[in-house]
């Protein structure tokens, strides 16, 4: 099963359940989607959906740290609702060691030298790591390791 397919079922067992907190988390995925195939005309792929799962829970953690300015817990309540939905769909997370040993591997791949060389080393980095890693802390830990 597909993971688009798989957020298809799961809509259908938040109907099913009469759950609406999930069903409109998995209802904003779906539009998701569906929004990227119709612009971009192509039907999506596993590493496709993983791409706008990443994004969508980066935009929740931004809202959420807005929300906290504000001192609106009740919307932070549903990102974070949205944030443990749409991470149910990622893989595991990749832990610190098994990063850093990834990170070492596309530097000696891509021959980089140097902080010049870094975006050598994320475009090796980023279809390897989708939906698994902080891009963010990647690109941290890639800079570190070409000593910039």
């Amino acid at each position: 099963m597909t993971l688009k397919e798989r957020v298809t079922e799961d809509m259908k067992a938040a109907m099913r359940a009469k759950d609406p907190a999930r069903l409109s988390a998995v209802r904003l995925l779906l539009a998701a989607m569906k929004q990227k195939e119709v612009d971009e005309r192509i039907e999506l792929s596993d590493a496709d959906v993983l791409g706008i799962i990443d994004k969508m829970v980066k935009q929740r953690r931004e809202s959420i740290a807005q929300y906290e300015k504000a001192a609106r817990a009740d919307l932070v309540a549903v990102e974070k609702f949205e944030i443990e939905v749409l991470s149910g769909y990622l893989p595991q997370q990749m832990g610190e060691a098994e990063l850093a040993q990834a990170v070492a591997a596309a530097v000696a791949e891509s021959g980089a030298s140097g902080v010049k060389d870094m975006g050598k080393v994320m475009a090796l980095l980023k279809p390897r790591l989708a939906g698994r890693a902080d891009m963010g802390k990647v690109s941290g830990l890639v800079k570190a390791k070409l000593g910039g």
